[in-house]
């Protein structure tokens, strides 16, 4: 008998989906949505053709579509305790300015009086809110960071010109930007008084002079330096410029506007202008809760000053910008305020329901005391009693590939999620995330006392 004719392998190419009946899947309508037909329609030709090659499987040819759309900008549970983290983005926006930036993505009176239909001052209703959240400042002015704010004072009044500052306060802030640098960009020259740890009034009194464009105050917000030290206050420095006729800037950094009884050691806005400071920068994401800006608050005449200065156009904020500073400055209690004060006991209670949930379900979890930081270059140092689910460590990772990413700190070989951060409404969706990420994970659950517990 003759032997039978070998196999012939299939064509991939016969087992390719039609382009049409690929776009019209459930799963790529939001994205057809956002990104559009033709974006969406040339990731799937690009898996169809890995199909047609044989490099990939018919049955993945979907999820290789998915992971080759653009992703964008994605929404992250921070459970991480840090209250700003820089690399999620800094301060959440509250509802109100949510809402503000929604209404502001289209045509608005930003800079059109409605009543007299001519136009009005650029953002007149955040620079309103502004002075009445800071009625020690006789004006105000926004530009888009607290480093262009401190960019536009010093090329305003120092370009050209000496800028005094202590040794101690030649920072270096995220990603390796340093002060000194920013400061020479300007066209500054910088005058460099006192030591690393101990500079005295006297050190700036010497350094006073006719090439004095102004002197900085910085407060090193990223760091704290302790032992043998010594500096100068606003206060008693504002005395030696006003003397000599030469303004103050106090670069406070994390945007407090008013003092805080959490936070005793973080310079205010109110407090360092009433000490003197004849000009008071800071950042709008950080402590005030906000989007990015920087703020500018202070002398009237020198505030205006810099607002008219060529390179003040080149600074400005977006309208998105200027309605959801407003919106935080005028609304309720920011998300970064609530988190800050956040409830003790409602946070245990919160992680102890997320935990017994987790553990009835097989993953092992258990309640820890553990302490958060406010981020964000904002109170060095200062701890925030807090609670955290704490899990096996190798779940951090499926955590923040999931949907929606849930982001905590792996520490002493635990995985902590804080829900400090978290809102209330989302616990679900961290417990939803956690058992998730622990069905891909063959060691989430096999702490001794998790199986006798899910059955308890």
């Amino acid at each position: 008998m003759a032997g039978a004719a070998p196999a012939v392998p299939p064509d991939p190419r016969r087992a390719v989906p039609r382009t049409d009946a690929l776009l019209a899947d459930p799963r790529l309508q939001q994205a057809l949505a956002l990104l559009g037909r033709a974006a969406v329609k040339a990731a799937v030709q690009r898996a169809q053709a890995q199909v047609r090659a044989g490099r990939l499987a018919a049955t993945e040819l979907m999820e290789a579509v998915l992971r080759d759309l653009p992703a964008g900008q994605r929404e992250v549970l921070n459970a991480t305790g840090v209250v700003l983290h820089t690399n999620l983005g800094r301060a959440a926006l509250s509802e109100a300015a949510v809402r503000a930036v929604t209404t502001a993505a289209g045509a608005t009176d930003v800079e059109l009086d409605l009543v007299t239909g001519r136009r009005a001052r650029r953002g007149r209703g955040a620079m309103e809110a502004l002075a009445a959240a800071v009625p020690d400042a006789a004006g105000v002015h926004v530009v888009n960071n607290g480093a262009a704010a401190l960019v536009l004072a010093a090329t305003a009044c120092a370009a050209g010109r000496e800028v005094v500052v202590s040794r101690g306060e030649m920072v270096e802030i995220g990603d390796g930007f340093r002060l000194p640098d920013l400061l020479v960009s300007t066209g500054a020259r910088l005058r460099e008084v006192g030591t690393t740890n101990r500079t005295s009034l006297r050190d700036y009194a010497e350094a006073l002079g006719p090439q004095t464009g102004m002197v900085l105050k910085v407060h090193p917000s990223n760091f704290v330096v302790s032992g043998f030290t010594s500096a100068v206050g606003v206060a008693e420095l504002a005395g030696a410029c006003a003397e000599r006729g030469v303004p103050l800037v106090a670069d406070i950094g994390s945007g407090l506007l008013a003092p805080d009884p959490l936070l005793p050691e973080e310079p205010d806005a109110a407090t360092t202008l009433r000490a003197g400071a004849s000009l008071v920068t800071a950042s709008g994401d950080k402590l005030l809760g906000g989007p990015q800006a920087g703020l500018l608050l202070g002398d009237a005449e020198l505030v205006e000053r810099l607002r008219r200065h060529p390179l003040a156009r080149a600074l400005r904020v977006d309208k998105l910008t200027l309605a959801a500073l407003e919106a935080t400055l005028r609304g309720p209690a920011t998300p970064t305020w609530q988190a800050l004060h956040a409830d003790a006991e409602e946070l245990r209670r919160r992680s102890g329901a997320l935990a017994a949930e987790l553990t009835a379900s097989g993953v092992a979890a258990q309640v820890v005391a553990c302490a958060a930081v406010v981020g964000g270059g904002g109170a060095p140092g200062v701890e925030l009693p807090s609670q955290a689910v704490a899990l096996p460590a190798e779940l951090a990772q499926p955590l923040r590939l999931g949907t929606p990413p849930v982001v905590g700190r792996v520490e002493r070989g635990a995985l902590l999620l804080d829900l400090r951060c978290v809102p209330p409404g989302r616990d679900g969706d961290v417990a939803a995330a956690v058992l998730a990420a622990a069905a891909t994970t063959s060691t989430a659950a096999t702490a001794p006392g998790a199986a006798a517990a899910a059955g308890a």
